[in-house]
């Protein structure tokens, strides 16, 4: 009967938004969650160890280029959205969403590293009437097998004194059409009342709850839209490389073939895989089906495809520079586009750190112009990479570098000067679909 009054307490605070809401994590998707909670009418309560992104929320800055300081502004002079450092503040939100970084290791192995330490902090804290949700991406299981466990030892119970539930993001940064609060939210408890509470608080702020029966079933819906995505994009890939010694522009095909209305979805080839999901999530279900003796062969090679077409892109400039009488060593090099998608300032796994960090490895002298990025951010994947700050993109600094690379086609970049002006432009993304002297496609 406790449990239940328990779970009933929290729900009326739900429904009444007098609930205080945490969210861990206050990066591309935290911050966005928290921001959409707060204009729901509940109070917020976010959390971050970077003391740098919370000085900047208390005064108002916006780190993340589509979420402007207005947002930040209505949130918190309403009094709706405190920020804080101090994870020993854990025991005070009646919810708590956990947004926090799952790489993958060097091995291609799932690190979980900040996933454990933001339980450890709330298994601290835990008390009665708490609920406790996973959004960061994962394999199946780990809800129940790594937060389930951890939260339970000091002796309240799931269901009855404390809820727990994995409700995957899909944040798309810079997608104003499909905002935080325009998603459908997956819900998966790991037990009914848990679930309930869940549907119950995202139902509260997004137009659509789609409820299933666990938590591993929600870690692998997850899972599967983006394994759905990296390999469709490994298959154009790999039709970029087969159909280009064939004199066929990959581009026009998938033009022409999305004309079809039905059984064909176009997917764009590119110089790689970029965003925290992408590149990284397949893996971690390679690796659980290795513990079930299953070998994920079809995820795998969409993978190593993948992660390929960085070293695809370099050969393909190597090869138009000894072309032209140059070598690839001592050239100049600008790559154009350092964000991971078009018109965002998301570094995350963008193949362009390692499209730089192959070209600086042979030899080759390189700077980068994006207008979102103005300085290159210390990457986990790259950190030795040299401190380098975008260039102006002028008709001199395009005449001074023997290539252009065309990495992330942005909007704001003035693709009309760089067609007059390169020596040579090596398009990733299809920008230039007609023949040019200057231009090599890759």
């Amino acid at each position: 009967m406790a449990g239940a009054l328990i779970a009933d307490r929290l729900a009326r605070e739900i429904d009444d938004r007098s609930a205080l809401v945490g969210v861990v994590g206050l990066g591309y998707v935290g911050l966005p969650l928290a921001l959409t909670f707060a204009e729901a009418g509940f109070r917020v309560l976010g959390f971050d160890t970077d003391k740098a992104k919370i000085e900047a929320l208390e005064e108002g800055r916006s780190y993340i280029g589509h979420l402007g300081p207005e947002r930040l502004a209505a949130c918190r002079d309403g009094g709706r959205f405190e920020v804080t450092s101090s994870l020993a503040r854990l025991g005070e939100p009646d919810a708590i969403l956990i947004c926090v970084p799952t790489p993958i290791t060097d091995d291609r192995e799932p690190d979980l590293s900040f996933v454990e330490a933001t339980v450890e902090a709330i298994a601290e804290t835990l008390r009665a009437g708490q609920l406790v949700v996973l959004e960061s991406t994962t394999y199946p299981g780990t809800t129940e097998e790594l937060l389930l466990g951890k939260l339970s030892e000091n002796g309240l119970e799931c269901g009855r004194d404390y809820f727990l539930a994995f409700s995957p993001e899909r944040e798309n940064p810079g997608d104003s059409e499909h905002s935080t609060d325009k998603m459908p939210k997956v819900v998966g408890g790991v037990d009914d009342e848990s679930g309930d509470l869940a549907e119950a608080l995202y139902g509260a702020v997004v137009p659509r709850t789609v409820r299933v029966s666990s938590a591993a079933v929600a870690e692998a819906a997850k899972l599967t839209e983006n394994i759905f995505r990296a390999v469709n994009i490994a298959l154009v890939n790999e039709l970029k490389m087969i159909y280009e010694p064939m004199g066929i522009d990959v581009w026009e095909v998938l033009d022409a073939a999305a004309t079809k209305p039905f059984g064909f979805m176009k997917f764009t080839p590119g110089p790689g895989l970029g965003g925290h999901c992408i590149p990284v999530d397949p893996f971690y279900l390679a690796w659980k089906a290795r513990q079930y003796g299953e070998e994920a062969r079809f995820i795998e090679l969409a993978g190593e495809v993948n992660a390929a077409m960085p070293a695809y892109v370099v050969g393909k400039l190597r090869e138009a520079l000894q072309e032209r009488g140059m070598e690839l060593s001592g050239s100049r090099v600008l790559l154009l586009g350092l964000a991971y998608k078009a018109d965002v300032d998301d570094p995350r796994e963008s193949p362009a750190f390692e499209i730089l960090d192959q070209l600086l490895s042979e030899g080759a002298v390189v700077a980068y112009h994006d207008p979102h990025i103005p300085s290159a951010p210390r990457m986990r994947s790259w950190p030795d990479l040299p401190e380098l700050a975008s260039v102006e993109l002028t008709p001199s600094t395009l005449a001074g570098h023997h290539a252009v690379v065309v990495v992330t086609p942005h909007q704001a970049i003035d693709w009309h000067l760089v067609a007059e002006e390169a020596q040579l432009i090596v398009d990733t993304r299809g920008v230039y679909r007609k023949p040019r002297s200057n231009l090599v496609k890759a």
